[in-house]
């Protein structure tokens, strides 16, 4: 059963308000700094100059929230959690990736630059403390209580996976990020997931982060859905792509709980499968990895005629049924989930059959409909001549009734004459 805590609902509405509010303000900064994006080539989906930096709101609307909630649960729980080595960890990476979303989106960096600061960045992560320990083994009922029951990983192997995985993800929200509204909406689907896979568990901690992250991207959207006023730039993807990439590991994979490495997968699912077909194909085609391209999902979903906003939508669609396979894997266990996911497989490759479609009309039927309609119009064009000749006919009647009826009070007139 899902309980949605007072305080959790707090979280949400703090951090919309201030990212909503906080919207404008970030874009002229971003007007002031220069943070301006031009489209260059034919990547670029927009046709005009966007700000950059909305990223911005997003992370003062999130911080604001988190402070808030954190603050009046326990304040001097919140003093001590924010002196901790793993928190001070977090802080400091996060910090590191902000800063350096902030320089790419003023002055654009290449991906050799970029890395490495990323890696540095996973590395202060994972070095305090938010790392990947244990896998539970698979097709186990319950929870694993006991070390033979899991997988325990040697120190330096939890380490490497931590460190790609945070590396991995944030940069997977960061490729997403080509069309209004897509990097941010998928990354608020599974924040939302992962909220509710926190309420589920009882971690009322990771609740609060997952749902403050929601509200945060939620006040930020209204700007950045098509057609958007400004982008959330390396700033909010990066951003977004590393806390996402925390929340995982600190919620759903710390668990004991059977399978908990699919829950995350799952719920960036569309990320993940995007960055990892991008690297495939730009290493069959002899490309290097961080060379961007117009091969991602979105940028297929175009050219096969979809409008931007049907793009999007349905992308949102995949995310929240990812989204939801990963609750019932939580809630319901493997097969109930398993189930799920097939059903919606199923029709979602049906659909995605005909999409390209979905605005054409066959030309067997284009043929038929024309011959209706020149049958159509020579019926209306005969009812039409019938129905002037039944007019032409019928305008003779009245002259006669007409002088029938005035040459009658004239024989009246000569009746009474007579008689007279």
């Amino acid at each position: 059963m899902i309980v949605i805590e007072y305080h959790h609902l707090v979280a949400f509405a703090v951090a919309l308000i201030v990212a909503f509010f906080a919207t404008p303000i970030a874009r002229r900064i971003a007007l002031y700094t220069g943070a301006v994006n031009v489209p260059k080539d034919s990547r670029r989906v927009h046709k005009k100059p966007m700000a950059l930096l909305g990223g911005l709101a997003i992370i003062a609307g999130f911080v604001v929230a988190i402070v808030y909630s954190f603050y009046m649960k326990n304040p001097k729980t919140f003093f001590m959690y924010i002196t901790k080595p793993k928190t001070i960890g977090i802080l400091i990476g996060t910090a590191v990736i902000v800063i350096l979303g902030i320089i790419d989106d003023i002055r654009p960096l290449r991906a050799r630059v970029k890395f490495p600061v990323q890696l540095l960045a996973a590395i202060v992560v994972v070095a305090t403390g938010t790392r990947i320990t244990a896998i539970s083994k698979p097709f186990i009922t319950g929870v694993a209580v006991h070390p033979s029951m899991m997988f325990r990983l040697q120190d330096i192997i939890a380490f490497v996976i931590s460190v790609f995985w945070i590396v991995g993800i944030t940069n997977a929200i960061n490729l997403i990020d080509g069309l209004d509204g897509l990097a941010a909406g998928v990354s608020g689907i599974a924040a939302l997931s992962l909220y509710i896979v926190a309420v589920i568990r009882r971690q009322d901690d990771m609740a609060i982060i997952g749902v403050s992250l929601v509200g945060a991207i939620a006040g930020f959207l209204p700007y950045n859905f098509n057609p958007a006023k400004l982008f959330m730039g390396d700033t909010g993807s990066t951003f977004l792509g590393f806390m996402l990439a925390i929340l995982s590991i600190e919620g759903t994979m710390k668990s004991v709980t059977a399978l908990a490495l699919a829950i995350p997968i799952l719920v960036l699912g569309l990320p993940i499968f995007d960055t990892a077909f991008a690297i495939l194909r730009r290493i069959m085609n002899g490309r290097p990895i961080g060379e961007a391209d117009r091969g991602h999902i979105h940028h297929r979903l175009l050219d096969m005629g979809l409008s931007h906003r049907m793009s999007v939508t349905i992308l949102y669609i995949i995310s929240a049924a990812l989204g939801i396979c990963s609750i019932a894997l939580v809630d319901k266990g493997l097969l109930p989930s398993l189930t799920l996911l097939i059903i919606l497989a199923v029709f979602g490759i049906g659909g995605a059959r005909n999409l390209s479609e979905i605005d054409e009309i066959p030309e067997k039927i284009k043929k038929i409909r024309q011959v209706d309609a020149v049958e159509a119009l020579d019926i209306e064009e005969a009812h039409l001549e019938a129905a002037s000749g039944d007019k032409a006919d019928s305008g003779e009647n009245p002259e006669n009734i007409e002088t029938g009826s005035e040459e009658a009070p004239n024989e009246s007139d000569d009746d009474n004459q007579t008689q007279e």
